[in-house]
């Protein structure tokens, strides 16, 4: 797949696909200096140092302590945009801005929302989850019941089944990553696990589906197989070590690792065991993919492998030729991502990339390429491929497999293609 190797301590780093990407190990072996001299891209001065200036804020005291802390206000411009349903303030969502955040953790106040009818304001104190159905003895939990059971934390990502969704139009549509993958956020999560409280309650063996509800206005419902729920399910309980936020299930919520983010029931009121699914309108009116043939899928539940490149990428430009990272998310709802290609002649060839560790099952998983752009046109990919040996297919072959007539689990390749003047734009290869 290489199409110039050369040794990377010498006077030209390795070169192993089109287009000046750049062996992974010019970022794991060497420093960022030597990287940058075999690329041929400047240097910080070292004599720079002795020209340091005594600024305002070193002259006087700083701020106080606070209660809650608060992002720098440098950072303003690092937050979710959001669109609502006409005549409406909470349904619609919220989209979490990867292209301005690092790292495999979504920050709490940035994590993607979707609600069906707004964020219900909760009484933590009489909110009640009940378990009954098909089991031996109904159960009743509060908030500080569930406090008493040993508890467990998953890193796990969420995504909205309709993330990417705009990868189905004919024509590509003008924005970056918000906009398309911003319905996806990754945090550790700790609560209870579901089949604690499960074999508690005494599951009938008839038993083989459960209904999950919320306590929103709109009555959110989903089914799912119990196999799932005495698998990894969880009762979350805290998101990144603080309670659970209210835009994302305060006081509980369901936690399905890989499973669409719909079925992640928030404000989780009840659970059902049922021999086979209650058909909610949240599964039939929504979350089903409608094939070429008019033919419906219904319960596709695993989110599949993808991945997205979030730096460069549009709204992002390049200042001119040199030395760059290529930096993006990789995830996949069936285990744990084992390598992510990156290309930059449009999937003409391909280089692995570096994989930020930790590297864990049904979470995000931050990947990195260095790349020296000789100023010229470039067209940007991923592939990502996980530990089932699913590969992230291009969107002919997602359009082919699935047609143009749904707007869920849209995972195909995205592309930017970068100008000769360092702009980044979403385009089709």
């Amino acid at each position: 797949m290489a199409t110039n190797r050369s040794n990377v301590h010498g006077s030209e780093p390795d070169t192993v696909a089109g287009n000046g990407l750049l062996h992974r190990r010019m970022f794991l072996t060497v420093g960022t200096a030597a990287a940058a001299a075999a690329a041929g891209a400047a240097l910080p001065n070292p004599a720079a140092a002795d020209a340091l200036s005594v600024e305002p804020w070193m002259k006087l005291p700083g701020s106080g302590f606070v209660g809650y802390g608060q992002p720098s206000k440098y950072e303003e411009k690092v937050v979710r945009t959001w669109n609502t349903a006409p005549g409406t303030t909470g349904t619609g969502a919220a989209r979490t801005p990867h292209h301005l955040l690092d790292g495999m953790i979504t920050p709490n106040g940035v994590h993607f929302e979707r609600s069906h009818s707004g964020i219900p304001d909760i009484n933590p104190d009489t909110h009640r989850l009940l378990i009954h159905g098909l089991v031996k003895r109904p159960l009743v939990f509060t908030l500080e019941s569930l406090g008493r059971y040993p508890r467990e934390s998953r890193v796990a990502f969420l995504e909205c089944g309709g993330n990417g969704q705009l990868l189905y139009q004919k024509e590509p549509a003008p924005v970056g990553v918000q906009a398309i993958h911003g319905l996806v956020s990754c945090a550790e999560w700790t609560g209870v696990k579901l089949s604690v409280l499960l074999q508690e309650a005494g599951v009938d063996p008839k038993a083989k589906w459960i209904l999950a509800e919320g306590a929103d206005a709109a009555g959110m419902s989903r089914s799912i197989p119990v196999a799932k729920a005495m698998d990894d399910a969880l009762i979350a309980l805290y998101q990144n070590g603080e309670r659970v936020r209210p835009s994302n299930g305060y006081p509980m919520r369901l936690l399905l690792p890989g499973y669409e983010g719909n079925m992640h029931v928030k404000w989780l009121r009840r659970i059902k065991l049922t021999e086979g699914p209650t058909m909610t309108k949240d599964e039939t009116s929504k979350y089903t993919i409608t094939l070429p043939d008019g033919k419906s899928l219904q319960f596709v539940l695993p989110q599949e492998g993808k991945s997205v490149i979030t730096q460069p990428s549009p709204g992002l430009t390049m200042k001119g030729p040199g030395l760059y990272e290529i930096s993006g998310l990789a995830w996949s709802g069936y285990g744990r991502v084992t390598k992510v290609e990156v290309s930059a002649d449009g999937g003409k060839s391909w280089a692995l990339a570096a994989l930020q560790l930790p590297v864990l099952s049904k979470a995000l998983t931050r990947f990195r390429m260095p790349w020296r752009w000789n100023g010229g046109p470039a067209v940007l990919q991923s592939r990502a491929t996980d530990d089932t040996g699913y590969i992230q297919p291009t969107r002919d072959k997602m359009i082919a497999s699935r047609g143009d007539r749904t707007i869920y689990h849209a995972n195909a390749i995205t592309t930017w293609a970068v100008s000769e003047k360092g702009e980044v734009k979403h385009v089709y290869a």
